[in-house]
């Protein structure tokens, strides 16, 4: 099966095009905040309501500031000589590494000023945004971005319009749907943390959110083995390869100390 190119733009008003990237980060930040939310809810019945929707404006406002930073701080070379252009999101340029580091940091900052557990309130917000990831995913696809090297078969894979290709690939057509890949195993992971948040996540807080640093960093770290459009190497190695290492290390870390601290009480 081939899977066309679509059109970026969803749709004019007043003479202002809307682009499908916003739309869909939109409904991918909606849904999750929704989901961590109510996963809070129904494993806490007996702390404050609704806390994570009280303060989703500032997560999502952190989130967003930090994907985009992330993501120039990595292509200075063009942002460079187009400072401008750093204020322009609508046709992309978010980087889910920053958004995750901006992510925590704000959750971190938000329950230390009104002396929140951080582990508690982080768990249910890391399980949720592996869907938002899966849904976020598909405006790479109307931006015909984060795909990987061309395959091999003529009968399927993504095609790309050849203004978007990446030099050196003009002469392909079609290549892996790397933004179908990731949204898929997403999906999946996204599935497998809600069963453990729910087994697990009241006894073992900060379990999930350990976990879901281990499980995306693996996902990305081998889904970027294939990916063309690496924004930054380090000695030939992708930045998201090293990032994902140090997130990985990061969450058996975690997850050793939250044994070890459960085995202890």
């Amino acid at each position: 099966m081939i899977i066309p190119a679509q059109n970026d733009i969803a749709f004019t008003f007043f003479g202002i095009s809307v682009y499908w990237y916003g739309i869909i980060m939109a409904l991918a930040m909606f849904f999750a905040l929704i989901c961590a939310n109510k996963l809070f809810n129904n494993s806490h019945p007996d702390l404050k309501k609704d806390i994570i929707l009280e303060f989703s404006p500032v997560i999502i406002i952190c989130g967003i500031l930090c994907a985009r930073l992330y993501f120039c701080l990595l292509n200075p070379h063009h942002y460079l000589f187009h400072p401008v252009e750093i204020f322009d999101i609508r046709e992309g340029g978010l980087s889910i590494h920053g958004g995750i580091i901006g992510g925590i940091l704000s959750v971190f900052f938000i329950m230390k000023k009104y002396k929140l557990e951080f582990l508690t309130i982080i768990d249910p917000i890391a399980c949720s945004t592996f869907l938002g990831q899966a849904i976020g995913r598909w405006g790479n696809y109307f931006n015909s971005e984060a795909y990987g090297l061309p395959v091999a078969s003529q009968n399927w894979g993504l095609f790309i319009p050849p203004n978007r290709r990446i030099a050196g690939f003009s002469e392909y057509e079609l290549f892996h749907p790397t933004f179908l890949y990731e949204s898929i195993l997403d999906f999946i992971s996204f599935i497998i943390l809600v069963l453990v948040y729910k087994k697990f996540g009241e006894k073992y807080s900060g379990l999930v959110f350990f976990l879901y640093l281990i499980i995306y960093a693996v996902i990305r770290f081998f889904i970027e083995k294939i990916r063309i459009d690496s924004a930054l190497n380090i000695c030939s190695i992708p930045i998201a390869q090293i990032v994902s290492i140090i997130l990985f290390i990061t969450g058996i870390c975690g997850v050793i100390f939250i044994s070890k601290k459960s085995n202890s009480l």
